[in-house]
């Protein structure tokens, strides 16, 4: 395996991710965690991306320098989480220096039978990939390295009935917090991500006040979240966190400020109003409005007559 091909090295199981990292097969075939410092393949020989077939939950601490997330850069002095869905390209950072730390590498098999296989959609920090890794602080880190230990200690003991029903509670346990200290990130770069709020309110202003939505139709979370340079769940957990409401209901708010204007300022009828703001059909736009007004667009004109 050489740096040189660009190519993602696919690694269907750990055992194939373990073999190229220099280490003796795993001790469950599920679930592993790497420590870092115990890799023997060296650096210029390692993949430059790997497209791995399970999850992997990285820890890095004592990393010097920065690494690049998107379009930000972030400090890691006190050590981070990163988080990655199967499938999802993984590539190097050059920015990535003398870090030590660990990888829990899980395979979605191990959770097939338990509740956490669907409960791992709604952890949103899985979809920020390259956008937003979670900052820990020291006692965050004490918290997160203990979970990792528990893991390792039950890793090392023989395997039996309750191996696997104690290392699904761990991981839940570990993805649990990871969303109780993505929340306290939210809240403390709040200046940050009311700048995104921001920025976010001025893209919906401008696409409803251009022609944009004739020839496009309604704005779509993807098509903000990828005008923001974030991921679309992030955009969403973060309006959350900031306002109670998702991507996708702010684009109904401001839909129904621009109707209302509209309804109220213009002689356009209903229909030509649900084509000006990018509704294919004028019944999906009566729908919307009623939804969030309790009144369809012709009382509400008739309100103000």
């Amino acid at each position: 395996m050489k740096k040189a091909d660009k190519t993602p090295e696919k690694f269907h199981s750990i055992s194939e991710l373990h073999k190229a990292l220099g280490f003796p097969k795993p001790l469950h075939p599920l679930v592993s965690l790497v420590d870092y410092a115990d890799i023997q393949t060296p650096a210029d020989e390692l993949p430059q991306s790997l497209l791995l077939g399970f999850y992997k939950i990285s820890y890095k601490k004592n990393l010097t320098g920065k690494i690049k997330y998107g379009q930000n850069y972030y400090d890691f002095d006190e050590g981070g989480l990163s988080f990655f869905s199967p499938n999802q390209v993984i590539s190097g950072s050059e920015e990535e220096k003398d870090y030590s730390g660990y990888t829990l590498l899980v395979h979605p098999d191990l959770l097939r039978n338990y509740p956490l296989a669907a409960k791992m959609k709604t952890y949103g920090f899985f979809s920020y990939a390259a956008n937003e890794a979670l900052h820990l602080s020291e006692k965050e880190r004490q918290t997160i390295s203990a979970v990792f230990e528990g893991i390792k200690e039950e890793l090392n003991h023989s395997i039996d009935h309750f191996s696997q029903d104690l290392l699904v509670s761990q991981i839940e346990v570990l993805l649990n917090y990871s969303n109780r200290f993505y929340s306290r990130q939210f809240i403390t770069r709040k200046a940050m991500n009311e700048d995104i709020l921001v920025r976010m309110e001025q893209l919906l202003d401008t696409y409803f006040d251009s022609q944009e939505p004739l020839k496009s139709g309604l704005p779509t979370v993807e098509y903000l979240a990828g005008e923001l340079a974030v991921s679309p769940r992030y955009l969403s957990d973060l309006l959350r966190s900031l306002t109670g409401q998702n991507a996708q209901q702010h684009i109904h708010e401001k839909l129904i400020e621009k109707a209302k204007e509209y309804l109220t300022t213009t002689n356009l009828s209903v229909s030509e109003i649900a084509y000006q703001l990018g509704f294919e059909h004028p019944q999906s736009f009566n729908k919307i409005f009623k939804k969030k007004t309790n009144l369809t667009p012709i009382a509400f004109k008739q309100s103000f007559n």
